[in-house]
């Protein structure tokens, strides 16, 4: 199986998912500028249950959105986050002595700004830890709290010039149905059904300097979320830390005894930790070879019946069947409406 090492494979997330942020953007933009935003970024027609968005069309829609309706949080809160917040705040967090105080800078920006939810930081001997607390009965909204957490991260992480690992996320909300896709947003457990929503960090990084440039700041904000929104951190992640170790692995025999035993766990120990995680081995193989095919398929440079070859299929027919399993829709109509020009 040819999973061309050089070449990153970004996880996709569910269309359920990309439907949760566009539940709250309906009620921002009219329904013709939505289609708009849509049709750039390549998703139109009728949303089918098994359809899959790339991380790049998540990026763009977020430049997109963010731009044309003058609403840097997408009318994710109560009131619009004018154009130019976001760079006030990487100035301000960036001017900080540590970790830590860049962490307190980002709760008051944002505590200056925010009606519905007030942000605390709070600091204790092992953890760091950023709270959202509703303010008056707001109810949590499920797109808004996880984007706001993950740009607490992602600035975290820019800041330090690594990729800052977390301790712990939990949300104010419920399981929802497409939860697994929280898994390559956050580098922690995920916990939901929580009395508010909050981000930890372990406390001995609070003491890491911050240092970044003018220059650094310009282009970490016209490349935003680009460099923060999935995560690329594995050690807390073990759906994602297998993702891995198959997309290094060479031979398509790779088998759930190898990963158990390259992981120092027994194979039943690791079914049990994935099914506590809503996911398999199988699964976690089959998101991977998707991912793969996606990203070929949006290329246009590699045939199907090689797609299917590269990633395991004896052969396209069996391709066939997989992907449109995997997304509803053929790998011929899905690089019709997806390749890139």
């Amino acid at each position: 199986m040819n999973f061309e090492q050089t070449s990153p494979v970004l996880p996709t997330v569910s269309r359920a998912f990309l439907e949760d942020w566009l539940t709250a953007l309906r009620q921002q933009c009219p329904p013709q500028q939505l289609a708009g935003f849509m049709a750039q970024i390549g998703l139109t027609g009728a949303v089918r249950p098994g359809g899959r968005v790339t991380h790049d069309q998540i990026v763009r829609l977020y430049q997109l959105v963010a731009v044309e309706t003058g609403d840097e949080m997408m009318g994710l809160w109560s009131r619009p986050v004018r154009t130019g917040a976001l760079k006030h705040l990487c100035a301000s967090v960036r001017g900080a002595s540590s970790l830590s105080a860049a962490l307190y800078r980002f709760t008051s920006f944002w505590n200056l700004l925010l009606d519905d939810f007030s942000l605390v930081f709070e600091t204790e001997s092992e953890r760091m830890r950023i709270v959202l607390e509703p303010r008056d009965g707001a109810v949590a909204q499920r797109f808004g709290h996880m984007l706001l957490l993950k740009l607490a991260h992602g600035i975290a992480s820019w800041l330090t010039g690594q990729e800052v690992p977390l301790r712990d996320v939990g949300f104010a909300f419920e399981r929802p149905d497409f939860a697994e896709d929280y898994l390559v947003l956050f580098p922690a457990p995920i916990r939901f059904g929580q009395g508010v929503s909050s981000i930890v960090f372990e406390a001995q990084l609070g003491d890491l300097p911050v240092a970044r440039s003018e220059a650094e700041m310009q282009e970490f904000l016209l490349r935003a979320p680009r460099d923060w929104i999935f995560t690329s951190y594995r050690e807390h992640a073990l759906p994602l830390r297998l993702r891995e170790m198959l997309q290094q692995a060479d031979q398509l025999d790779f088998r759930l005894d190898d990963a158990a035993q390259a992981l120092n766990l027994t194979p039943r120990t690791l079914i049990r930790r994935l099914d506590a995680e809503g996911t398999s081995f199988q699964a976690i193989k089959d998101g991977l070879r998707r991912d793969i095919a996606i990203r070929d398929l949006s290329r246009g440079i590699k045939s199907i019946e090689a797609i299917s070859q590269d990633i395991g299929f004896a052969s396209a027919a069996n391709f066939h069947r997989a992907f449109r399993r995997w997304t509803n829709v053929t790998p011929g109509a899905y690089r019709k409406q997806n390749t890139k020009t």
